[in-house]
């Protein structure tokens, strides 16, 4: 399965669910936005988000600091 994350095209193994995504990119542990084809994702859905081939995501790391 091709996806496109933040710009960049990568493959993996599918069927995939937003929520394995982030555990594959490490991210479970961060505060993050996820948009997918244009649509914001609430974390609350991640695992109910199938991805489909082609899929458009983009990933916000929120950083904190002052």
């Amino acid at each position: 399965m091709q996806l496109i994350i933040n710009g960049q095209q990568q493959s993996y193994d599918g069927p995939l669910n937003i929520q394995q995504l982030v555990e594959h990119l490490s991210l479970q542990n961060k505060r993050i936005a996820i948009e997918r084809n244009g649509e914001i994702i609430p974390r609350s859905s991640f695992p109910e988000q199938i991805l489909n081939d082609g899929d458009q995501l983009e990933i916000i790391v929120a950083v904190g600091g002052g």
